[in-house]
């Protein structure tokens, strides 16, 4: 029976108990108690009742009470009750109306095996909640951070890891290639994200992670740690090579220095966590050309060619250096592209030549063709920078006149019939875009050029509703991972050098003015 005095002090005796074993408030313990009991109750008194019970707190008195509403005539008994009657249940009180709420108690029960299952599988579901969001509340501060554990056990190649409190998962393509884990090991991993699951482990850690190599080199370098040197990127092929990015804050520290340490310390206490993995410190610069030589090493660079707004670099270099910059199945050159986050592009000076002829002779063509000039002066203009129409027409009479062989009528000439051709050209590119099925309203979105709407048009994105739809990665293209792997995803106007910032506000326009 439920008054019984002796199972009025076990029930708090085991809230109490389990609270602590748990790290869970007594409180909540005590309210999935009364949960429980109500439960159980229903089972007894009937599931068309609205019961609620209270535990004293200091006594451990248990009130099971069904909750009713005051009405004028009670239709359902089990639910409602009239305004005299509730008068008898609140001990005469006056200051009860039409549509309060009353507690009726209810007589002392055996709980049965049934209800008692019930009771039992309601407090186990609640306290199983609360240790989870227990242990979500610990951890959410320690993301981004090394933890350290034991190896508990393996579950199909995933790492299940102690962390005292709680469990942690490393999943297998998390884990350091070829690292042989056994259940005992002391382990380190990076946290890189805490999450809420109703099932499964909460918390997910790294050993592959670029992030997990930063944070061994903040605990190994001081100067890292105090902020005196900063880690600009990394970059990591688990288990092989990496590279990471420094810069000092002081020009007086050497950044590579100091994370090299005294006879390779500092590096190889790092190197060893990583299980041998080779390491490349290489110096920031503003100059992405500089960073991409020195992430390059051993091999040596001629020169750089750098387009800062298609985020690409050219790095031309002799032949006996191919090899060295590209790596071992391109090893290098893709780490380096990682690190710097620019597309990487590696010659010869033979190919850059042959490619510069090339791009020379397409161009030149381009005017000769278009505005009926001589190969003379087509050449002429590209090589003084004139390497479209639209640059020809954009400038002024006194800057082509400026070119030695080009007199004033000439270049008034050359200025109109590039005025014209881009007129002729852009009235094609409209009918073409017409012709395509684009909506007026995404033709006149602003900020979509006549070569963005072409583009577009290509791909059957022909509405401002299609165009809302898409993501800023969608429109200048992602680095993604796909099996291990960081796979380069083009979009779909990667070619007009659209910045994520703009592409951010032309896709916010248009959903503003489809949904506002």
């Amino acid at each position: 029976m439920l008054n019984k005095r002796a199972d009025k002090l076990e029930l708090l005796r085991i809230a109490e108990a389990v609270a602590l074993e748990k790290s869970i408030d007594k409180e909540l313990i005590i309210s999935s108690m009364e949960s429980g009991i109500a439960k159980a109750a229903k089972s007894k008194f009937g599931q068309e009742n609205e019961i609620t019970v209270q535990i004293d707190r200091d006594s451990g008195d248990i009130g099971v009470f069904r909750k009713l509403i005051i009405v004028d005539q009670p239709e359902n008994t089990n639910t409602e009750i009239s305004l005299v009657e509730a008068q008898k249940i609140e001990g005469g009180e006056q200051n009860k109306k039409i549509g309060d709420e009353v507690l009726q108690t209810l007589p002392s029960f055996d709980f049965g095996r049934i209800a008692a299952q019930t009771a039992k599988q309601v407090i186990s579901l609640n306290v199983r909640e609360a240790e989870r969001e227990r242990q979500f509340n610990d951890f959410i501060d320690k993301k981004d951070s090394i933890l350290s554990g034991i190896v508990k056990r393996l579950e199909f190649g995933n790492v299940i890891v102690d962390l005292g409190k709680t469990e942690a998962i490393i999943q297998k393509n998390e884990l350091i290639p070829r690292e042989n884990i056994k259940p005992g090991d002391r382990i380190k991993a990076f946290c890189y994200d805490v999450r809420r699951e109703t099932r499964g482990q909460q918390i997910f850690l790294s050993r592959a992670h670029p992030k997990f190599m930063e944070k061994l080199f903040t605990q190994e370098v001081p100067e890292i740690y105090d902020g005196l040197i900063s880690i600009k990127s990394s970059a990591r092929d688990p288990g092989s090579r990496a590279k990471i990015c420094v810069q000092a804050i002081d020009n007086s520290l050497d950044p590579v220095g100091a994370c090299v340490g005294m006879r390779g310390s500092r590096v190889q206490a790092v190197v060893n966590e990583l299980q041998g993995e080779k390491i490349d410190i290489v110096n920031w610069s503003e100059d992405p050309a500089i960073v991409v030589s020195n992430a390059l090493s051993p091999a040596e660079v001629q020169r750089v060619n750098v387009d800062n707004e298609q985020k690409k670099l050219d790095v031309i270099l002799s032949e006996d250096n191919l090899s060295k910059a590209i790596g071992r199945r391109g090893q290098n050159v893709r780490l380096a592209t990682k690190l710097l986050n620019y597309e990487i592009n590696i010659m010869t000076d033979q190919e850059d030549s042959e490619r510069r002829q090339i791009e020379f002779k397409e161009k030149t063509e381009n005017l000769v063709k278009n505005l009926e000039l001589d190969e003379t002066l087509g050449q002429l203009l590209v090589a003084e920078g004139f390497s479209t129409i639209e640059e020809i027409k954009d400038t002024s009479v006194e800057n082509l006149s400026k070119i030695e062989g080009i007199e004033e009528d000439t270049a008034k000439e050359l200025i109109g019939r590039a005025d014209d051709f881009y007129q002729k050209d852009q009235e094609e590119i409209s009918k073409r875009i017409k012709d395509l099925g684009l909506e007026n309203e995404l033709i006149e979105h602003k900020g979509l050029t006549p070569g963005m709407l072409m583009t577009l048009g290509k791909q059957k994105i022909l509405k401002l509703s299609d165009f809302a739809d898409l993501s800023s990665d969608e429109l200048t293209g992602v680095i993604d991972i796909v099996k291990g792997e960081r796979v380069k995803i083009k979009g779909y106007l990667e070619d007009f050098a659209l910045s994520k910032n703009e592409a951010d506000e032309l896709i916010m326009s248009a959903r503003d003015k489809i949904y506002n």
